[in-house]
């Protein structure tokens, strides 16, 4: 596993395609993978590396707590693409410059205490800070606001009177008495069945967490009166 040398282009293309369909080196929050790999990189990627700029910029922006991020950090072989060997050449960890001693000049401590030699830093690091949380507050609003995805069934019903001189009308109208939550009742006609009787065909839509043919048999068949069986004619998934 490797990118190669991340050090030339042709490394940094690689990291390119392996961030084409990726967020992250691994997973999907900023870990130490990503630390690793960032830390080998000497510069960002040009322009057109649209997919490794990214990454970079979104990296950089984890800077003052790396330390902190998920994971532990491996050798840089450990990650990329499978068949390729990382031939990267990080150089050495420079020391940090040792800070100058404190000048004795009254004059000098008063123009220190009126420079605000981080403030720039915390500005920076503020106003990163506030594009991530409006990001993430977009991103969540634009989730809850996805409509979730209801099974749906659409049933052709028969409902059988007793005799010739059931009144349908009557009938049709107890059938569409029946309200549920989830049942939404549609067209219906009368078919003949034989010796002056016919049957009421009805069509309906339903959720099928809340609807089933089995509570529709029974709310139906309860008009006894009228009603002398129902079967499913048709029942198809929309």
């Amino acid at each position: 596993m490797g990118f190669g040398d991340l050090r030339s282009p042709a490394g940094l293309a690689l990291l390119d395609g392996f961030l084409a369909d990726k967020s992250y080196i691994e997973g999907f929050v900023p870990s130490q993978a990503d630390v690793a790999v960032f830390d080998a990189i000497s510069s960002p990627p040009a322009s057109q590396l649209c997919h490794a700029l990214r990454w970079y910029n979104h990296i950089k922006s984890f800077q003052k707590e790396k330390a902190s991020l998920p994971g532990v950090k491996k050798p840089l072989a450990q990650y990329g693409p499978a068949g390729v060997a990382d031939s990267t050449k990080c150089p050495p960890a420079r020391p940090a410059p040792a800070r100058p001693a404190p000048a004795d000049d009254d004059d000098d401590d008063d123009d220190d205490d009126d420079l605000d030699l981080f403030g720039s830093d915390d500005e920076e690091s503020e106003e990163v800070a506030k594009i991530k949380a409006e990001r993430l507050a977009e991103y969540a609003a634009k989730k809850s606001k996805k409509p979730a995805l209801i099974a749906k069934s659409s049933i052709l019903l028969d409902v059988k009177p007793w005799d010739d001189e059931t009144d349908m009308a009557k009938l049709e109208e107890c059938v569409r008495t029946i309200q549920m939550d989830g049942l939404l009742w549609g067209q219906s006609k009368l078919v003949p069945v034989g010796y002056g009787i016919r049957k009421l065909q009805i069509g309906c839509v339903v959720e099928d967490d809340k609807v089933g043919t089995d509570i529709l048999e029974e709310r139906i068949t309860a008009f006894e009166d009228y009603v002398q069986s129902m079967d499913v004619a048709a029942f198809n998934k929309i």
